[in-house]
């Protein structure tokens, strides 16, 4: 699972610099997707799940790095977190209109990442030796 291990490492990675973006420019990470942050509660919601929340994410899918037996479950949660990411991206652009730039690049990564994560969580269950992925 070597391939699937640097993969998670390679999202774990994007996460944390998200995370970091949110975290110290919350007005410019918020605006570029189109939030409007409101004083107080919109901010500390905003810095809380897309600076705390995703860089959480980051530190958990860099843990197979350091322990190889985390690999399948949290490719298994990998595949879960960006499947639904997708839907109901997919349903947010049929339900609402004036998307800007950063939406879709954010719409084509997490498809990006759902088919490669979905890829090889397939690979992994076919060849049942999973230690060769």
């Amino acid at each position: 699972m070597q391939a699937a291990r640097f993969f998670l490492a390679f999202v774990g990675l994007c996460y944390l610099t998200l995370g970091v973006w949110c975290s110290a420019a919350p007005s410019h990470t918020s605006n570029s997707v189109g939030f409007d942050l409101q004083k107080g509660s919109g901010q500390s919601e905003f810095f809380t799940v897309y600076g705390g929340v995703e860089l959480a994410w980051g530190l958990i899918f860099l843990m197979p790095l350091l322990w190889s037996e985390f690999t399948r479950p949290l490719l298994i949660a990998c595949v879960l977190i960006h499947g639904l990411s997708v839907v109901f991206r997919a349903i947010s652009f049929l339900l609402f209109s004036g998307m800007g730039t950063t939406t879709y690049v954010l719409a084509g990564v997490e498809w990006a990442i759902f088919l490669a994560s979905a890829g090889l969580l397939l690979m992994s269950s076919t060849t049942g030796k999973t230690s060769e992925i």
